[in-house]
């Protein structure tokens, strides 16, 4: 969450002007900066909610009872002065207490994470906010603290040490960026001084058999390195570290590790198996940056957790230009590309287990999802049971319910039931359900556009893929479906980016088949038959159970009057399709809402012999 407070706090210095400072007053004071999170994201207008709460309901009734006064704050940040230094620490002490008992009141999904810097300096008064150094390093040492934590600077330990009933542990000088001297930090300690490693303990609290959270399958995204040796970027490589956690934990199929959790690593050395150990997480992203000249390069590694085996490593060279732009291009494609390897290596995982320890609606679901990627009638059926499965544990998880509509969507489609119609229409209603039992999950709009595509409801399917996008701007899928529905309604010419940047975000998806017939069947709308037989041939190639490729190829074939080679396409494409024109009309008359562009294609096929 970028915020203008947290970008005057954190990586900027303060500019009075000449005018102002003529009202503007200077004076010690001592200054806490409370730094807070979700431990878990989820849902955004929720999480706002329950930071307003702790706010107004936790932060701010006792402020004054301290002598402080509340200066502002934000979804990430409150910034408060004190007259007394002593009152200050005492204040922190009292906050960090009433956030570890309120937790325990919360489910672990609605738990949050306080963190408390203080410093004592000078400060500037004006226009009711404050500025300067003792603001600045108070900042800076917030930002160090782990969750549940106090951390004073050296000033605040020497003066008040003696005068709390508390211990203080020496951290040491640290660098503080745009802070020109090292400043010592000290980390306070007391009744909940471990409140940090209970924090992480709060996921296993939940069954491991729930569907909403299960930490051995869980990622942390470690805060990226910064190799440029230049300090001012910084605030962009921890952008992109905040922006891939925000863009994974909007999945909703992996919990994803809280940034409060895991900035505590920041600047360090770590070992990947006791930080798996120590967050409850199978998986652990980590990248780095490096700048040079006007080029940046951006390298990213997800391992896993237990083995230290690195599950993928990828590089992304660019042009340094407009950095937010720049930002949220690269984090879109980390995050494209880490949603299949992952997915892929736990459908894999166990499918290779030799037996079902018990009814897991989880695992059910992955064992489903192993024998859906495989495309065939038998693997569709033996995936819609284990996600039927999945839902007799838990009939509200969205997973579950997303992929058995897709899965009996993709049947009727296919022609592997006995009532297409009853098919589409039991897809669409399921469908309908996943949304209905998380509407931010995206593949459960993906699934609800799918089933609109094939009953009807072509202008609620592509809203539904918009929203899926919206919901996870890296779910390639949904670009490259999204692509399809264009063709079929007459916009060629937008489906080409949109199946480009699918295959940009996932370049070796296991999907690969499904969307490259819609890069064949816009080139061919727009008269480009040697690019529309290129694509429906890559697709016929990865799976020979998938025709759709093969209309393009034929019909572009026709078109270019080479009936000879289109003969030879023939015999495949009538064995996975109606075997007559009229069939092949009434099924394409389904999606098509451009009838000319149904007319176009048939035209084709009738050239290269399919009558």
């Amino acid at each position: 969450m970028r915020s203008i407070f947290a970008a005057s706090l954190i990586g900027c210095t303060a500019v009075v002007s000449e005018d102002a400072k003529e009202h503007a007053r200077r004076r010690l004071a001592a200054v806490l900066v409370a730094g807070y999170s979700p431990l878990f994201p989820g849902d955004e207008t929720e999480g706002l909610a329950g930071l307003t709460a702790l706010v107004t309901e936790v932060i701010e009734p006792r402020i004054r009872e301290f002598g402080g006064h509340m200066i502002n704050w934000n979804g990430e940040r409150a910034l408060i002065e004190f007259d007394s230094l002593v009152e200050a620490v005492r204040y922190a002490a009292v906050l960090r207490d009433a956030v570890l008992q309120r937790n325990r009141t919360l489910p672990p999904e609605r738990r949050l994470a306080v963190g408390i810097g203080i410093n004592s300096g000078d400060i500037i008064i004006e226009a009711g906010d404050i500025f300067g150094d003792g603001v600045n390093i108070a900042a800076r040492i917030q930002a160090l603290a782990e969750p549940g934590a106090v951390y004073v600077s050296g000033i605040v330990h020497d003066q008040v040490a003696d005068r709390v009933g508390y211990d203080f542990e020496d951290l040491g000088p640290k660098e503080l960026k745009n802070i020109r001297r090292p400043i010592r930090v000290y980390r306070m300690g007391g009744e909940s001084a471990g409140q940090p490693e209970n924090l992480g303990a709060a996921i296993p609290e939940i069954s491991a058999n729930s569907s909403k959270f299960d930490d051995r399958r869980a990622i942390a995204v470690l805060p990226f390195a910064n190799f440029s040796g230049d300090p001012e970027q910084e605030f962009f490589v921890d952008g992109i570290t905040e922006d891939i956690i925000a863009m994974l934990g909007g999945w909703r199929a992996f919990p994803v590790i809280a940034r409060a959790s895991t900035f505590t690593y920041k600047g360090q050395t770590v070992d990947i198996r006791e930080v798996g150990r120590k967050l409850g997480v199978r998986y652990v992203l980590e990248g780095s940056v490096r700048k040079s000249g006007r080029r940046i390069r951006v390298t990213a590694q997800l391992i896993q957790a237990d083995t230290g085996h690195h599950l993928m490593a990828e590089r992304y060279d660019r042009d340094l230009t407009d950095l937010f732009a720049l930002q949220d291009e690269i984090t879109t494609a980390i995050a494209g590309a880490i949603e299949p390897e992952l997915l892929k290596f736990e459908r894999d995982r166990i499918a290779s287990q030799r037996r079902q320890r018990d009814e897991n609606a989880y695992e059910l679901y992955q064992r489903g999802l192993w024998y859906h990627y495989r495309h065939s009638k038998a693997d569709n059926i033996e995936a819609q049971a284990y996600f039927q499965r999945a839902l007799a544990v838990d009939p509200q998880y969205p997973q579950a319910t997303a992929a058995l509509a897709i899965a009996v969507c993709n049947a009727g489609y296919l022609g592997w039931s006995e009532n297409q119609e009853r098919n589409f229409e039991e897809s669409f209603n399921l469908a309908q359900c996943a949304v209905g039992s998380d509407g931010r999950y995206p593949n459960a709009r993906f699934a609800l556009a799918l089933t609109c595509m094939y009953t009807h409801r072509s202008d609620r399917a592509i809203a539904e893929f918009q929203q899926a996008i919206k919901l996870n701007p890296s779910f390639a899928a949904a670009h490259a479906v999204l692509g399809h529905m264009l063709t079929y309604a007459g916009r060629p010419e937008e489906t080409i980016p949109l199946v480009e940047k699918a295959i940009r975000l996932s370049p070796n998806d296991p999907r690969l088949f499904i969307w490259l017939p819609a890069l064949a069947g816009a080139h061919y709308q727009l008269g480009h038959y040697e690019q529309a037989i290129e694509a429906g041939r890559r697709s016929w190639t990865l799976n020979r159970n998938w025709p759709v490729g093969l209309t393009y190829v034929l019909a572009a074939l026709g078109q270019l009057g080479r009936t000879e080679e289109a003969q030879t396409v023939l015999p495949s494409f009538k064995a996975l399709r109606p075997t007559d024109l009229a069939g092949w009309e009434r099924n394409a008359r389904r999606v098509f809402t451009d009838l000319a562009s149904v007319d176009r294609l048939r035209d084709g096929l009738r050239k290269a012999g399919f009558e």
